[in-house]
């Protein structure tokens, strides 16, 4: 008998270690994380997080949620979830090339794959969340792309390139997707 007892004690925990908690703590609908109470290393909630995020690619799928900007909500539910307050975090996105159609108007979007921007929602909880979306003059130049054509909050940078530079200048480090 002790032995099944032992087998049913080690599934158990085995089930219990594994079933960690998925919470979704600043972007609810995007980004879920799972706690991790044991990791060795978490981030400093008494840390200023400044993050500059570059994108250069659209997703594969047009008529599916950008697989890029859902990594930043996971950025962003990563650090809250570890007790990071959302006012230490502070974002930046610069969308580049094959990116900026993530931050098109449906109209525009509509136009160039036909279906309505599947990215909006999840733009607007990252904005209400406090993330800025700059999107690069040059990329939009060269496509003849308007400002009016894009969601309303995105931010145009005279270019990509050097909204990265001067926000690194800043002291935002700079990850790229």
């Amino acid at each position: 008998m002790k032995p099944y007892l032992l087998n049913i004690l080690c599934i158990f925990s085995t089930i219990m270690a594994c079933a960690q908690n998925k919470v979704n703590p600043v972007i609810r609908s995007y980004g879920t994380v799972f706690e991790i109470p044991t990791a060795d290393h978490k981030p400093d909630p008494s840390l200023e997080y400044k993050i500059i995020v570059e994108l250069t690619e659209n997703t594969p799928k047009t008529d599916s949620l950008n697989i890029y900007l859902e990594a930043i909500a996971t950025l962003i539910n990563l650090h809250a979830a570890e007790g990071v307050p959302q006012k230490n975090i502070k974002l930046v996105v610069v969308l580049r090339k094959g990116a900026t159609y993530a931050v098109f108007g449906d109209e525009l979007y509509k136009k160039y794959f036909k279906v309505e921007n599947p990215n909006r929602q999840l733009i607007k909880e990252l904005t209400d969340a406090g993330v800025e979306f700059y999107v690069c003059g040059q990329t939009m130049i060269k496509r003849n792309t308007k400002e009016e054509e894009l969601m309303q909050s995105t931010k145009i940078a005279s270019s990509g390139l050097t909204a990265i530079s001067t926000y690194q200048l800043k002291g935002y480090t700079m990850i790229k997707f």
